[in-house]
């Protein structure tokens, strides 16, 4: 079956950097869109960024544009999420998703596929 595994969440000061990996399986995700969203307790989750696999086209949200990165890596079917200069606002909990959407979704109803999610705590 289709699995999204998240890894690199962890606690950081403000300024610092952390890089989320998702491992993804279970299919071909050839064309598929990959995307990162983030839930803060008691907020509703959000878009983060996207990327279309193996095309390289990206999204972003405008709150971490500039500061996050979004990347692939077919050969390992894995989906980055590189983060610089956090803020203590960054803080949630971090979704890999996959979607077959034809477009760079920013809605989380157009996903197919979730993973478990990271923690990611910044501290001021």
């Amino acid at each position: 079956q289709v699995q999204l595994v998240e890894s690199g969440g962890g606690l950081v000061q403000a300024g610092g950097s952390l890089r989320l990996a998702c491992a993804a399986s279970g299919r071909r995700f050839s064309g598929y869109i990959m995307g990162w969203f983030r839930q803060a307790p008691g907020k509703e989750r959000e878009f983060v960024a996207a990327i279309r696999w193996g095309i390289g086209s990206t999204r972003y949200a405008d709150s971490v544009k500039g500061r996050f990165t979004i990347s692939g890596d077919n050969a390992k079917n894995t989906v980055y999420l590189q983060m610089n200069s956090l803020k203590p606002e960054d803080t949630a909990v971090y979704y890999c998703a996959a979607s077959s959407s034809v477009v760079l979704s920013t809605h989380s109803g157009q996903y197919d596929y979730w993973g478990q999610g990271t923690q990611v705590t910044v501290s001021s």
